[in-house]
């Protein structure tokens, strides 16, 4: 629990600031901020902000107000970040944000892969902090802002054939087709989609003792599933991470943002959220693995000694990878974190 007020602070400190610079980079400071007060490093928070305000643009001008009615036609257009943004302030002073959630993710999962998937990812970093401690103002602004993110930069995957079934998400992470040019960013990467393996497979959808799956335990085995998912991903990047050290970091942590938030989802969305979830860390395992694996060294350092050199380092996609690998929480899960510290740059 935060009792000190630091994660208020630092978000009142970024919600100034727009979603992205420079017209598509994200702005990471919230979920590198809330990973860090989570994991007991709230002292260093604004001395970090201070170091991140040369990333950091004002929130762009409003244009025309989103409504109820229309805001179909304002979805995925990234110049309406500010109309967005101002749209679920609006929304969340009126109604309460488990009730705009509900609402909204169904509508918003299509898109996942949107923003390189970083909208998702804060929405869950926001969604953790609402769940586990007071639901004060900015925190609720933050699930704002978030939201309004993914809305603007919502971006449907192309339509994906499906290849044969794979019996566990490493499997199926392994059997991820590459995409061929790379010429160019993420945006380029995912236009080249055409298929992925089937995952969860119809023999991997049994529910205990290979019992056939039931209406009531759907959500049960895809919550399972997305914890399979999450730990895949996480472990591949020990091996895989040199491909992309910064893009990679998202096959896992965007699913990792959908476990987050199911607990504050109703039941029937848990299913849907696991395909989502596979498909963003299919898409950026597409856009970014690299050819060969390279073997990692097992680290023995305890949890809380990885994730301090995580916050020493101060890059913020090494944050957040970190903080996901410490929810896996395995000795190979923490390899993979170490591997992230070496191979990104540091930022303090």
């Amino acid at each position: 629990m935060d009792t000190t007020g630091t994660l208020d602070e630092a978000l009142d400190r970024i919600h100034v600031s727009g979603p992205e610079r420079d017209g598509w980079l994200s702005n990471h400071a919230p979920m590198a901020v809330e990973a860090l007060v989570r994991h007991g490093q709230g002292r260093s928070v604004h001395r970090w902000l201070d170091q991140y305000r040369d990333k950091l643009e004002e929130m762009p001008r409003p244009t025309t107000a989103v409504t109820s009615a229309d805001w179909r036609t304002a979805l995925g257009d990234p110049r309406r970040i500010a109309d967005w943004a101002i749209y679920f302030e609006r929304e969340t002073a009126d109604r309460p944000w488990r009730e705009v959630l509900a609402e909204w993710w169904p509508r918003l999962l299509p898109g996942i892969a949107g923003g390189a998937t970083h909208p998702v990812i804060r929405v869950g970093h926001s969604v953790r902090t609402l769940l586990s401690e007071e639901e004060t103002g900015p925190r609720v602004t933050e699930l704002a802002h978030a939201l309004g993110y993914w809305a603007a930069r919502h971006q449907p995957l192309p339509r994906l054939q499906l290849l044969p079934g794979a019996p566990s998400a490493a499997a199926a992470l392994d059997l991820v087709p590459a995409v061929r040019d790379r010429s160019e960013g993420i945006e380029h990467r995912l236009r080249q989609l055409t298929a992925f393996p089937h995952w969860p497979s119809p023999l991997h959808q049994s529910g205990s003792a290979g019992q056939p799956t039931t209406e009531a335990s759907a959500p049960d085995l895809a919550h399972a599933q997305l914890i399979e998912l999450v730990a895949a991903a996480t472990h591949r990047y020990a091996t895989h991470g040199h491909g992309e050290p910064v893009m990679l970091v998202h096959a896992a942590t965007a699913p990792n943002a959908v476990l987050r938030t199911l607990p504050a989802l109703p039941r029937e969305l848990w299913a849907p959220s696991l395909a989502a979830a596979w498909a963003a860390s299919a898409a950026v395992t597409a856009a970014y693995t690299p050819a060969h694996a390279v073997p990692a060294t097992p680290t023995r350092a305890a949890p809380e000694e990885v994730f301090e050199r995580a916050a020493a380092h101060g890059d913020d996609h090494t944050i957040k990878f970190t903080d996901t690998a410490l929810d896996v929480g395995d000795g190979v899960a923490l390899t993979a974190a170490v591997r992230s510290i070496e191979l990104n740059t540091p930022f303090l």
